[in-house]
């Protein structure tokens, strides 16, 4: 079976990688993630998620066994009124970013990239979320909580950030970060199943 990397430092992604049964070592892949001139946000994000496995790969030596070494990149973006939100700088940063939120339905974009070397398949996953109307003492709070400072969009929905979220369109791993269902298919084309971990009786 052909051995798995994960290029990405984010818990959330390895837990719900370790969620379908699929093992991997984690590998970092630092690259440069600023948008190029009039690139669409789904563009953005398939570019940086091929770009995160290549620079994932390009670390790695050919396997002991000689099986394709294959490598996972992914990139999440949470978009308003087409402008990508990252990372809040500061509180100011995030609570305007909160405030922009705050009852409103915003997409979530996730792009997953696999390579083997030979090709490269790469799936963009689309999730629209919508917030309940959010006070500035809330998003205080919630900044002082230290929840939002490595999040794009500074929220989690997986973590207090729940609160806000009224309601979901599309897929709840994507939203969080790795698009479970979507994942399973593109690693299944590289030999790679999920359940590995299921023993057969």
């Amino acid at each position: 079976m052909n051995p798995l990397y994960l290029a990405s430092g984010s818990p959330r992604r390895r837990e719900l990688l370790t969620q379908i049964g699929v093992p991997f070592s984690a590998i970092s892949a630092d690259i440069d993630e600023t948008p190029l001139i009039d690139e669409s946000p789904a563009a953005y994000v398939e570019r940086l998620a091929r770009g995160k496995a290549e620079a994932g790969r390009a670390k790695l030596a050919v396997s002991e066994s000689g099986a394709p070494i294959c490598v996972l990149g992914a990139d999440t973006a949470v978009v308003l009124d087409g402008n990508i939100l990252g990372k809040p700088v500061d509180e100011a940063d995030s609570l305007a970013m909160l405030m922009a939120l705050s009852d409103r339905e915003h997409e979530v974009l996730t792009a997953i990239a696999v390579l083997d070397g030979q090709r490269c398949e790469s799936r963009v996953v689309r999730s629209l979320v919508r917030f309940r109307s959010i006070s500035r003492q809330e998003a205080a709070a919630y900044w002082a909580s230290g929840e939002p400072q490595d999040k794009a969009g500074g929220y989690g929905i997986q973590g207090l950030g729940a609160v806000f979220v009224a309601g979901l369109n599309g897929s709840y791993s994507a939203v969080v970060g790795l698009p479970v269902c979507e994942t399973a298919e593109l690693l299944g084309h590289f030999g790679i199943p999920c359940w590995q971990n299921l023993t057969v009786r």
